[in-house]
């Protein structure tokens, strides 16, 4: 019996591909091409499956022109690049890599606070630069973390992973915004606090963003919202890009609106609004929240487990959209 064939759409571990390897024909992406929408299609023709890192879109268009596709396995939690519901109506699993994450982008969120909040990267860029010349009682003075005000938006398990750090090892007074209030054993557990999310953007010292991508929450911090932030006040967003609404972003940094801001995600990356690259009081990380090898390998993992789970086992692990699991 044939294997089902699959298409790696860019690189990965070859440990990785090993592991499909033994139960699938491997089309892969070695040399790790950004591919075109055009040449992505040509790539899938007689795939049954795709293993995705986030940056393939799989939309209406591509499901045309791709009648084998089964399964789009998301090596990644977020999974905005699929239009789940063509997929629903085109018969094609999605699946994402939720959970193994966590807690390294929870530590990396906390990372990127206390170098936006300190000012890390800007007095480390002052430092190469040879300025450094003499001691000074306010020179690069930040904000503190400790004690301060950690409001969240989005408190799901990132969300809540960023507000025990924040609570129970800085003693912050955490609040948050979500869509759905947390039950109470989760707030207690979090030492978080549920407010609006106007009240959240002016009592805040530091605003984290874990929300997920969607057409609601595009632009969910745009000019009228950071316009409500304290001018000492500093934002994260290690949610997605599109979140933001970058522009007005570099607008308020400039203007010092608000003090300072840390990304790890942007709208339209890889590219970065040039804007942004233009004022110091901000630090900028390449989407690496997640980039540390034993996290990277589980979410390989458990793309490679959702791809094996539904094209050998028909019992795939973290379905996006299990009509499709009803319908066959």
């Amino acid at each position: 019996m044939s294997k089902p064939k699959i298409l790696v759409a860019r690189s990965i571990f070859p440990e990785t591909i090993a592991r499909l390897e033994e139960h699938f024909e491997v089309d892969s992406n070695p040399n790790d091409e950004s591919w075109s929408k055009a040449r992505l299609i040509e790539k899938l023709q007689g795939k049954q499956g795709v293993f995705t890192t986030g940056s393939e879109r799989i939309d209406a268009e591509v499901l045309d022109a791709c009648p084998d596709l089964k399964i789009c396995a998301n090596m990644a939690v977020g999974y905005n690049n699929f239009d789940i519901d063509a997929m629903t109506a085109h018969r094609v699993l999605g699946t994402n890599a939720p959970d193994v994450l966590t807690e390294t982008t929870a530590d990396f969120g906390f990372a990127l606070l206390m170098a936006t909040a300190r000012r890390i990267a800007e007095s480390e860029h002052f430092l190469r630069a040879g300025k450094w010349e003499k001691w000074s009682y306010d020179m690069f003075s930040g904000s503190d973390i400790h004690g301060a005000t950690l409001g969240i938006i989005g408190m799901g398990r990132i969300g809540q992973g960023i507000a025990k750090r924040g609570a129970h090892g800085f003693g912050m007074k955490v609040i948050y915004h979500n869509r759905s209030r947390l039950d109470a054993a989760l707030e207690a557990e979090c030492k978080a606090g549920y407010v609006g999310k106007e009240e959240l953007l002016k009592t805040a010292d530091h605003v984290v963003l874990v929300v997920p991508y969607t057409p609601a929450s595009h632009h969910t911090i745009g000019a009228a919202e950071l316009a409500l932030m304290k001018p000492t006040a500093t934002l994260v967003n290690i949610a997605r890009g599109g979140i933001v609404d970058d522009a007005a972003l570099a607008a308020a940094l400039r203007d010092k609106r608000i003090a300072a801001a840390g990304l790890d995600v942007f709208e339209g990356e890889p590219k970065v609004h040039p804007d942004l690259l233009t004022v110091p009081n901000v630090v900028l990380t390449p989407h690496i929240a997640s980039a540390t090898v034993p996290t990277r390998r589980a979410m390989a993992d458990l793309a490679v487990d959702n791809l094996i789970g539904y094209l050998v086992n028909n019992k795939p692990v973290t379905p996006l959209n299990p009509a499709v699991l009803a319908a066959k």
